[in-house]
C-alpha cells in the first residue's frame, strides 16, 4: 500500500442499487384480478411487483425464467436412456460379443416404447 493512501474498509453487506425503488404505489382490485395478475407473475417467473412494473412501463412483462413443461424433460430423459442403450448394443455389436436372448428381448421392448414415444408426440403435436 501506498503511502498516505487511505484504506476504505468493506462494511460487508448488500450492495448498493444504482436507482432505488422506494415509491409505494397502491392499487385496488378484486381478489379474483388478484389471483390471476399473481398466477401471471408467476408464470413469467418475476414478483407481483415486478410484473406490474413491467406490464406497465413495457406494456408487457419478460419472462426472466424458461421452465419447460414436465412432459418435454420426461421425453428428453427417454430419449437420454434409449440413445444410451443403443450406444451400448452397437458397442456390442462392433466387437466380438453378440447378443443373446435377454438383450434381443429387451431391445425390441424398447424399439416398441420408442414407436409409442413417437405416436405420443404425433399426437401431442396435433
Amino acid at each position: 500500500m501506498e503511502p498516505g493512501a487511505v484504506r476504505i474498509k468493506n462494511k460487508g453487506g448488500r450492495p448498493l442499487k444504482k436507482v432505488k425503488q422506494d415509491h409505494f404505489i397502491g392499487v385496488k382490485c378484486s381478489l379474483a384480478d388478484k389471483t390471476l395478475l399473481l398466477q401471471k407473475a408467476k408464470i413469467v417467473g418475476l414478483s407481483l411487483s415486478e410484473y406490474l412494473r413491467e406490464s406497465g412501463l413495457k406494456g408487457q412483462a419478460v419472462t426472466k425464467i424458461k421452465k419447460l413443461p414436465p412432459e418435454i424433460l420426461q421425453l428428453t430423459g427417454t430419449l437420454n436412456h434409449l440413445a444410451a442403450n443403443l450406444n451400448q448394443i452397437a458397442k456390442k455389436r462392433n466387437g466380438i460379443e453378440q447378443l443373446d436372448a435377454l438383450e434381443r428381448a429387451s431391445l425390441e421392448v424398447q424399439s416398441r416404447d420408442l414407436k409409442r414415444l413417437a405416436e405420443a408426440i404425433k399426437n401431442y403435436l396435433k
